[in-house]
């Protein structure tokens, strides 16, 4: 198995900015990448960012270009998500989540392991 805690969520202002975290505990060695999904009230649970464990490569969804930054330390087993220029639209619940093995890094049914999620709320 393996544990995901997310840290770093809170209030900010638009236009400010936010630093996510994600620490993975327990069976770490089959992780092929982690991602950043989020879940506003009464929406579906969206893709915001991903990143491969081996070689760093990279996806983000549309409207995380540009102003959210997702990195990762694999000596850690953690995943950061720098968000930037935060929009009231960023608010939502935000989840951390692995894929073992292979997957569609955009794709929320490729994920095996979630955490609990951080909240997220922006004033406008």
């Amino acid at each position: 198995q393996v544990q995901l805690v997310e840290s770093g969520g809170g209030l900010a202002q638009a236009g400010g900015s936010l630093r996510l975290s994600c620490a993975a505990s327990g069976r770490t060695t089959g992780i092929y990448a982690m991602g950043w999904f989020r879940q506003a009230p009464g929406k579906e649970r969206d893709f915001v960012a991903a990143v491969r464990r081996s070689g760093g490569g990279t996806e983000y969804a549309d409207s995380a270009k540009g102003r959210f930054t997702i990195s990762r330390d694999n000596a850690k087993d953690t995943v950061y998500l720098q968000m930037n220029s935060l929009k009231p639209e960023d608010a939502a619940v935000y989840y951390c989540a692995v894929i073992l093995g292979w997957g569609n890094m955009k794709s929320a049914n490729s994920y095996y392991y979630w955490g609990q999620g951080t909240q997220v709320t922006v004033s406008s």
